[in-house]
């Protein structure tokens, strides 16, 4: 009986092993690809890392070799050649835009803003900030008063990384339009801002005295 048991066991194992290397013969290509995936994969990860940081470095490089040059149609020539990624373009477009401006071309530097203001898929801290130069250059950039308002509004919004800056254009246009109250109340308003710069607070409190208001006396 006990032969015949051992016998038995012995059968089993065999018609299993015989089973596992059909299995093997059939699917064990799977695990193979899998790991030809994985290190493929690994491979190209590095490869993308390493290229985009070789490009990022040759794209900073680019730009500090163009900002050192010594004359100002140089260097915005050498900005306007440089090819730029998309998540780089907000950054040389307002580096453009500066140098335009020190070349005393105001529409070609708003020109150069546009594009960073109209792209929605940027971060909305470049994008602002494109608008609110644009609001600096005013009607010598060839922004109008609709442009100038539609752009305030968008940069006043809460949350908006230059709000407050935005707030105090808008009470200073409130003031020169001759609504005094409104403009008195808006600056009041922006003293309770958070985050606000001391040379923020001190023209504020300036302004609500020029209109004859009283500064919260918890600013500055």
């Amino acid at each position: 009986m006990s032969n015949n048991e051992s016998f038995i066991d012995e059968v089993n194992d065999e018609v299993r092993r015989d089973r596992l290397f059909r299995m093997m013969k059939r699917w064990g290509w799977i695990p193979i690809l899998l790991v030809v995936l994985l290190v493929a994969g690994a491979a190209w990860y590095e490869y993308r890392q390493s290229r985009e940081i070789a490009e990022a470095r040759a794209f900073g490089d680019a730009v500090l070799t163009a900002l050192e040059l010594p004359d100002d149609t140089a260097r915005t020539d050498a900005l306007a050649e440089i090819r730029a990624a998309e998540g780089e373009m907000p950054v040389l477009s307002l580096l453009l835009a500066a140098e335009r401006l020190a070349g005393s071309d105001p529409e070609a530097s708003a020109e150069a803003l546009r594009p960073v203001v109209a792209d929605t898929d940027i971060s909305r801290i470049y994008g602002d900030l494109a608008a609110f130069k644009m609001v600096l250059l005013g009607e010598a950039g060839g922004v109008d008063d609709t442009t100038r308002t539609q752009l305030l509004d968008r940069i006043a919004t809460p949350g908006a990384p230059y709000r407050a800056l935005a707030m105090e254009q808008q009470a200073i246009d409130l003031a020169a339009a001759g609504e005094d109250d409104r403009a008195l109340e808006l600056a009041q308003s922006l003293l309770d801002e958070p985050n606000l710069t001391q040379g923020l607070i001190r023209r504020v409190t300036q302004l609500i005295v020029a209109l004859e208001g009283e500064p919260s006396s918890e600013a500055g």
